[in-house]
C-alpha cells in the first residue's frame, strides 16, 4: 500500500494490522514518504487511540532497526516516562535513575530532547556535561563506574532521523512518545515506565505480559507519566493492579505547582543539581523519592514500598547518587 491508501483506509477509521505497522514504520524510516505523508500519519494517531497491533507493529520495526547492544551482564533496570503529560515537571525520572544507581541496582536509560516539552533527559544532562555515545565500551565502562548508562535515542535509531525535524514542527505528543520505553537498545529485563493515560497503562501492561521482563507500569490517576504524589496513582505489574496513595510510600500529598519545571534549561539544571545536592525543595526531594522507590521496588519486589522509600532516601542523603551523576558525566 502505499501512503495514500494508507491514509484513506485510516480516514475510514479502520486500523492497521501489526505487519503493516510495521511495514509503513520501515518506509517511513527508509525515506519512501515525504515530509506531508508523515505528518499526516502521525497526526492520525494524536486524533485517535492506537491498538495494540499498530504498537506492537511500531515497536517491531524500530527494534528491527536500532543498534542493539547487550548489556544484559548488568541486569539493568530502564527508568522512563513516554512524556507527552503535557506536566512540565522537572526531571523526576531522570534524576530516579541516578538514586536507583546510588542503591546500588545498574540503570540503562533510555532518553531524548523533549519534544512535548521544554527539557527532556538528554536536553539536561547534556547541558550539565554528559558526552552522548553509541559506543558499546564506553557505554560498559558508565555502567561499570557510575551505575548508569545513558542511551541518547537518535545514536540508537538512526532510522527515525526522517520523522525528528517533523516531530519538532509539530511539536505535539505522538505515537513515538509511546515507543521510547518500549525501544531501549539494551533491552532491559526490567523496566519501570511512566505513562500518559489510563488507556496506554493498560496498552503497555498487556504488551509488557507478553515478554519476560520484570515491569512497573506507572500512571498518576490526575494525569502525570510518573508518581507525582498529588493524589492517587495507578500500579500495574505482571502480578497485580492496584491504586496506591502517597501515604502507601509513606509520602506526603504535594501540590502541582510544586513540580514545575524550569522555564530555561538553565532552571531546569538547577532544579536537577539542587535534588542531586539535597538542597531541593521538600517536594522536589519527595517526587524524586517515590519515584526511585518504585523503581527499585520493580527490580527487586521483595523490597516493600516503604523500605525502598527509604533505601532511595538513604542513596540521595548519603550522595550516592550525585557521585553516580559526577561518574556519568566524567571523561
Amino acid at each position: 500500500m502505499n501512503m495514500k491508501q494508507i491514509l484513506s483506509h485510516l480516514f475510514e477509521y479502520k486500523v492497521l494490522s501489526k505487519e503493516l505497522s510495521k511495514d509503513v514504520l520501515i518506509g517511513i524510516s527508509t525515506g519512501k514518504y515525504s515530509n506531508s505523508e508523515i505528518a499526516s500519519f502521525l497526526t492520525i494517531y494524536a486524533m485517535r487511540s492506537i491498538t495494540v497491533e499498530e504498537l506492537e507493529g511500531f515497536r517491531d520495526a524500530m527494534l528491527e532497526l536500532c543498534l542493539a547492544v547487550d548489556l544484559s551482564a548488568y541486569d539493568p533496570i530502564d527508568v522512563c516516562g513516554t512524556g507527552g503529560d503535557g506536566k512540565d515537571t522537572f526531571n523526576i525520572s531522570t534524576l530516579s535513575c541516578f538514586v536507583v544507581a546510588g542503591a546500588g541496582q545498574h540503570v540503562a536509560k533510555h532518553g531524548n530532547h523533549g519534544v512535548s516539552s521544554l527539557c527532556g533527559s538528554s536536553t539536561v544532562l547534556e547541558y550539565l556535561g554528559a558526552k552522548f555515545t553509541n559506543d558499546k565500551d564506553v557505554l560498559e565502562r558508565k555502567i561499570n563506574e557510575a551505575g548508569v548508562c545513558f542511551l541518547h535515542a537518535p545514536l540508537f535509531h538512526p532510522s527515525m532521523k526522517n520523522v525528528a525535524p517533523i516531530r519538532r514542527e509539530l511539536g505535539v505528543k505522538t505515537f513515538f512518545n509511546m515507543l521510547g520505553p518500549m525501544v531501549n537498545p539494551v533491552s532491559p529485563k526490567k523496566q519501570l515506565v511512566g505513562v500518559f493515560s489510563l488507556e496506554l497503562a493498560r496498552l503497555f501492561a498487556y504488551l509488557y505480559q507478553q515478554t519476560d521482563k520484570q515491569f512497573l507500569v506507572l500512571h498518576a490517576l490526575d494525569g502525570y507519566d510518573e508518581v507525582s504524589l498529588t493524589g492517587a496513582f495507578k500500579m500495574i505489574t505482571a502480578q497485580t493492579e492496584q491504586v496506591l496513595n502517597p501515604s502507601h510510600l509513606g509520602l506526603q500529598t504535594l501540590r502541582a505547582e510544586d513540580l514545575s519545571g524550569g522555564k530555561t534549561v538553565e532552571e531546569s539544571a538547577k532544579i536537577f543539581m539542587d535534588v542531586l545536592n539535597d538542597t531541593a525543595t521538600f517536594s522536589q526531594k519527595q517526587a524524586v523519592l517515590a519515584n526511585a522507590a518504585l523503581a527499585l521496588h520493580c527490580a527487586n519486589p521483595a523490597l516493600t514500598l516503604l523500605d525502598a522509600v527509604e533505601t532511595a532516601r538513604e542513596s540521595l542523603e548519603s550522595k550516592k547518587a550525585l557521585r553516580s551523576f559526577k561518574k556519568l558525566i566524567e571523561d
